[in-house]
């Protein structure tokens, strides 16, 4: 029975998450499974993967095949590395505590490089949200700034109108009195 370690979808359509499983490569691939290892999630930012390396280390040296994805994801959270680091052991290159020191080096640097991304992600959703901000800032002023320059438009057009309606009406309060004054001179 050939096995195999590959990944079964679940979830909805255009929004899948996997199921890391070892099954009878005979077996449908959402189908039956011998054992469920871990699962991926490509959807986040970066992909979330849970694994438990000691039974994935235990599949692999018992032979069974990962797919290709499947050796992709085994390799990123080192379980690859760990069969190799074994294998020299087991070959006599070097001891069990200098494999586990270099495996210990390793994952140190995988994770260093992970935090690095995630990091950056965030410096860059800051610096987004910073530039958006200032562009936001800049239309405002603008904004404010063409309706002060309108209403002061506005005002000198009401002080226009106003000033010969002010002089009408000057004139209209001499020409009353020169009637007034009139008046009583001609009695």
């Amino acid at each position: 029975m050939p096995v195999k370690i590959r990944l079964s979808r679940h979830g909805r359509k255009r929004y899948a998450y996997y199921h890391i499983v070892v099954a009878d490569s005979r077996a449908p691939r959402d189908g039956r499974y011998i054992e469920r290892i871990g699962s991926y999630n490509p959807n986040t930012n970066p992909a979330t993967i849970e694994l438990d390396n000691e039974k994935a280390l235990q599949w692999l040296s018992n032979g069974a095949q990962p797919t290709d994805t499947a050796r992709a994801i085994l390799s990123y959270k080192g379980v690859m590395m760990k069969k190799h680091l074994l294998e020299g052991v087991k070959k006599g290159a070097f001891d069990e505590a200098e494999a586990e020191k270099r495996f210990q080096k390793w994952l140190e640097e995988k994770e260093a490089k992970i935090q690095a991304k995630k990091d950056q992600l965030a410096n860059e959703k800051a610096m987004t949200a910073k530039e958006r901000l200032e562009q936001e800032a800049k239309i405002n002023a603008e904004r404010a700034e063409k309706i002060a320059k309108r209403n002061a438009e506005l005002a000198a057009e009401a002080e226009a109108a106003a000033a010969p309606a002010e002089e009408t009406a000057a004139e209209e309060a001499s020409a009353v009195e020169e009637n007034a004054s009139e008046e009583p001179k001609a009695e």
